[in-house]
């Protein structure tokens, strides 16, 4: 029986909200990420796990501060001193793109210790644990600029050169998995999008016209027992009713508010024996990210509103962004002050966003045309007053005679005419 931990997108480096812990000088939301890898790494201390597969994306850029290599580095030589092996794969957040720049993960790789494994190439390779042997095959995020940059693909299109990196994975993994022996159990691990996967939050500005993308059909192939995945920040099983399991592990940390409803954690796994492997999604607590909607009436003072909707959560070290809507021809009455004191208990608060509903007009002459007739024009116009439906035809007599007495009445060169003027 061989057990491993399976996690992705760590993402040092993301520190949107928040503020600098006066203890430590260090961003909170950087904390945070640190406090939240620990815990995984943690669960793999006190279980002894066999190996800790990180499927990619450790820090938010490519150049990480100082500060940030740091905390990593820290995380990840407690399972050296555990004798746990850790294997990285490149994510695209990772990889430079630049011809000749290392990944940030080479470090890893470079070190003259024993059980760090850095995929940042297509690869596989068996993994001699204390449990027994274990085949990995590894595929970072695929680089279109190493592509684009080949002569024979300089005059095709981005959909072009999209469509033949989906097609050039599926190829390399489908080989790797003809090579493998199919007695020994089998882990896929890849940075890679999936074409049914969820996006979630930040994530959701990924396009499948942009990110070459594979079939789960493509990934859960023999002799593969489980493939883990990195890239999507949702927990998700893409192939929940066969074998093996297609995972996506998700983000330790939310990263913004489109990931607030999201349970974060890591994910498990436990191969039984060559065709028979279980994982469990172990969640883990995290910062609270609070959404606050708050339709506003005209029932009560409007700032009284918002406060109301805000004590009915839990708004201790949370993450709090405000959002109400002011009722259509009234103006924003709100008082933000007090709003901010009602918040006091919060770590941030994001955003305090007033919506304005539009009043909607009526639009006047609904119907009317050049071509009617002055009563015609009358009735089509005073059927869309309700209110003067009773007074229509009167209405409609007295604007008739009006329009008539104009005629009636001598121009001023007539009346001028008729006073004996030349």
């Amino acid at each position: 029986m061989i057990r491993f931990i399976h996690t992705a997108d760590i993402h040092f480096g993301v520190e949107n909200y928040g503020r600098i812990d006066p203890v430590t000088g260090i961003h909170t939301r950087l904390l945070d990420f640190q406090k939240a890898l620990d815990a995984c790494i943690d669960h793999a201390i006190a279980e002894q796990v066999d190996f800790f597969l990180f499927c990619g994306d450790a820090y938010k850029t490519t150049n990480p501060s100082p500060t940030q290599q740091r905390l990593l580095m820290r995380c990840f030589l407690r399972l050296y001193q555990a004798n746990i092996p850790l294997i990285s794969v490149v994510g695209n957040h990772d990889n430079p793109l630049s011809f000749g720049k290392a990944t940030t993960l080479d470090i890893f790789g470079q070190l003259p210790l024993e059980g760090f494994y850095v995929i940042a190439k297509p690869q596989w390779f068996t993994l001699q644990t204390k449990s027994g042997p274990v085949q990995i095959v590894g595929m970072p995020w695929p680089s279109r600029q190493m592509i684009s940059l080949a002569p024979k693909h300089e005059h095709r299109s981005a959909q072009e050169i999209t469509a033949y990196l989906s097609e050039a994975v599926a190829s390399i993994i489908a080989n790797f998995a003809q090579q493998l022996n199919p007695e020994i159990p089998t882990i896929f691990a890849g940075h890679l999008t999936v074409s049914s996967g969820m996006f979630s939050g930040s994530e959701k500005r990924a396009i499948y016209g942009s990110d070459p993308f594979l079939l789960p059909s493509q990934l859960a192939i023999a002799p593969f027992d489980y493939v883990a995945l990195g890239h999507l920040h949702r927990y998700q099983n893409l192939n929940e009713e066969a074998y093996p399991a297609v995972v996506y592990s998700g983000s330790l940390e939310r990263i913004d508010f489109g990931e607030r409803k999201e349970e974060k954690g890591f994910c498990s796994v436990t191969i039984h024996h060559k065709g028979n492997t279980t994982h469990d999604f172990i969640k883990i607590k995290t910062r609270p990210f609070i959404q606050v909607y708050v339709q506003l009436t005209g029932a009560s003072s409007h700032t009284e509103q918002v406060v109301s909707a805000l004590q009915k959560h839990n708004l201790i070290d949370a993450i709090v962004k405000i959002i109400y809507q002011i009722p259509a021809g009234k103006r924003d009455t709100v008082d933000t002050q007090q709003v901010m004191r009602a918040c006091h208990q919060a770590l941030c608060v994001a955003s305090i966003t007033p919506i304005a509903q539009a009043e909607v007009r009526q639009k006047r002459g609904v119907g009317l045309t050049t071509e009617m007739d002055l009563p015609t024009a009358l009735r089509a116009y005073f059927s869309t007053k309700p209110t003067l439906q009773d007074r229509q035809e009167e209405l409609i007599k007295k604007t008739l005679a009006l329009a008539e007495e104009p005629q009636k009445s001598p121009t001023p060169a007539q009346q001028h005419q008729e006073e004996g003027g030349v």
